[in-house]
C-alpha cells in the first residue's frame, strides 16, 4: 500500500520541488514553488514541505501560524500535474490539517482560495472547510475555515 508524507524542504530534495508542474490553466490559481519558497524565506512562519507518496514526490505544501491568537493557515498546496485526480489532494490536505493543528495546538484552520477555482472549492468543502462568505483583505480570495471537532 502506497503511503503519502511529507518532508521539509532541503538540499537533497528543493530543486525536484522547485520542478513540480500544474495542469495548463492551473498558474492562475496559485503562486509558483519558486514565490512560496521566497516567501517562506522571508517570512520564517510559514513551513514549507514536500508531499511524498512513498519515495516519489507529488507536490507542495505549505502552512504557517501567526500572532498571538495562533490564526493558523495551510496557505498552498499544489499537486504535480503527473499525478492530479487520484485522491492524492484530498489525502494530502486531511493529513496536512492533522499534522498543524497538532503542531501548532489549534482547532481552527484557515486557507483562501481564487473564485475561479471551482475545483479547489468543491475539494475543501468536502473536507469540511466552511466558506465564511469574507474575504482575505491581502489578496481578496474566498476564505474558507475548518473546525476541528
Amino acid at each position: 500500500m502506497s503511503k503519502l508524507h511529507f518532508k521539509d524542504i532541503d538540499v537533497t530534495n528543493e530543486y525536484n520541488v522547485r520542478n513540480i508542474k500544474l495542469k495548463s490553466g492551473q498558474e492562475k490559481f496559485i503562486e509558483t514553488v519558486d514565490e512560496c519558497l521566497n516567501e517562506a524565506n522571508a517570512h520564517r512562519e510559514w513551513h514549507p514541505v514536500a508531499i511524498y507518496l512513498d519515495e516519489e514526490m507529488i507536490g507542495f505544501a505549505m502552512y504557517g501560524s501567526f500572532g498571538p491568537n495562533k490564526e493558523t493557515w495551510i496557505d498552498r498546496i499544489m499537486i504535480d500535474e503527473n499525478y492530479q485526480g487520484k485522491g492524492y489532494g484530498k489525502t494530502a490536505m486531511k493529513k496536512l490539517i492533522d499534522i498543524v493543528s497538532k503542531e501548532y495546538g489549534v482547532n481552527v484552520i484557515y486557507l483562501s482560495i481564487i473564485d475561479e477555482n471551482k475545483t479547489a472549492y468543491r475539494l475543501y468543502e468536502s473536507i469540511g472547510f466552511e466558506c465564511m462568505n469574507e474575504r482575505d483583505p491581502n489578496n481578496g480570495e474566498l476564505l474558507f475555515k475548518y473546525t476541528i471537532k
